[in-house]
């Protein structure tokens, strides 16, 4: 085996490591209302959200395709496995001090981060701008022509960066308001015993939300990373049992060995818990009942479904999170606590620059001895 396959190999496991801990840091989000409400027991809802996660990671691949082709120009930088291998590190690094932290940072976005200081290390010059692609027509595969949509960082991160968590808390607000109009009359236990229920579907919903939005991000960095390889000639000369790792063209639709391969290491990272981030969203942020996560979870999956159709890459973190505090804005505006929100927008601020600047050493470092 030559040292470049080696490399792959090593890479390959180091993004499905980033995937495993993806599930146990996002899914925490997911599964921390119908926790903190005890609708379910943990074990339960880990159960619940690993199953929905593996269907929604399935049922789609816009996401995948914006990752591996739409945010930096491989005209300008080619991608190579030292370059996934920076920007996974990077991504990592802050994964784990965020979860150990208990803050709810986004896996997302230190995806993202990992990849614009990796591939701005990989360039010519120091911190070459011209790998990012901020805003360009999408063009179509096949006929060459602009598909009539937009495509770059600009319209598939800052944008959705800013309106998902306004549109999380907005609709939050709005879902909780609408819910209390229709309940002020029922009795307390009918309240309970009705939205317990219906959290157990919504809690599903927010698997699926999470599987369809996160698992695709890390199926789309495998395609680039082989694709990457496969174009600097470090797959050549395979024996034909490994030649299913050639990408020859980043366009393709997902191989179902990736799409498998993703969507299991996710489902097990749901199952092995973020117990520490569950305790932050679902005890420290509000206090809820069933219907609060009713609300919360049915606002977030939504969001997620939509944007995960529309390729967007938008955070789970960021999501749920503002669902969460418009529900319970809505309840009560001081039934938030806003000093630990603050520390929460903090982290969320920090995680693209940091995971950028991570990456873009880490790849500086390891360079120096190549």
């Amino acid at each position: 085996m030559t040292s470049a396959l080696l490399l792959l190999f090593v890479v390959l496991l180091v993004v499905l490591a980033f995937e495993y801990i993806n599930g146990f840091h996002d899914t925490a989000n997911a599964i921390a209302t119908v926790v903190s409400t005890k609708v379910l027991t943990p074990r339960q809802a880990l159960l619940l959200a690993s199953g929905t996660n593996l269907i929604g990671a399935f049922c789609g691949q816009a996401v995948a395709k914006t990752m591996h082709s739409g945010l930096i120009d491989d005209k300008v930088v080619a991608v190579t496995t030292l370059t996934i291998l920076c920007a996974m590190l990077g991504g990592i690094i802050w994964n784990l001090i965020t979860w150990w932290l208990g803050l709810p940072s986004s896996s997302s976005h230190a995806l993202i981060g990992g990849l614009i200081g990796a591939a701005m290390a990989s360039a010519p010059g120091s911190w070459n701008w011209h790998v990012l692609i901020w805003s360009r027509a999408k063009m179509d595969s096949k006929t060459g022509l602009p598909t009539g949509d937009m495509e770059g960082i600009f319209h598939k991160v800052v944008v959705p960066m800013i309106s998902s968590p306004v549109l999380g808390f907005t609709v939050g607000f709005i879902l909780m308001g609408i819910l209390f109009a229709i309940i002020r009359n029922w009795r307390p236990n009918l309240v309970n015993s009705v939205f317990g229920k219906l959290q157990i579907v919504s809690a599903g919903y927010m698997g699926f939300g999470h599987g369809l939005a996160d698992a695709q991000k890390t199926m789309g960095v495998m395609m680039l990373t082989l694709y990457g390889a496969t174009k600097a000639g470090d797959l050549d000369n395979l024996p034909s049992w490994l030649q299913f790792l050639q990408v020859p063209d980043k366009s393709a639709s997902i191989p179902i060995w990736i799409m498998i391969t993703c969507a299991f290491v996710m489902a097990a990272g749901t199952y092995a818990g973020g117990w520490r981030i569950i305790k932050t969203l679902g005890h420290k942020m509000v206090k809820m009942k069933p219907v609060h996560g009713f609300a919360a979870e049915a606002t977030a999956a939504t969001i997620l479904a939509v944007t995960g159709t529309m390729g967007m890459p938008v955070s789970t973190t960021h999501t749920i999170t503002t669902s969460i505090m418009g529900v319970g804005a809505a309840r009560r505006w001081n039934a938030i606590e806003w000093s630990l929100v603050e520390r929460i927008v903090w982290a969320w601020i920090m995680t693209i620059p940091i995971t950028a600047g991570l990456s873009y050493l880490i790849y500086k470092l390891l360079a120096m001895f190549q």
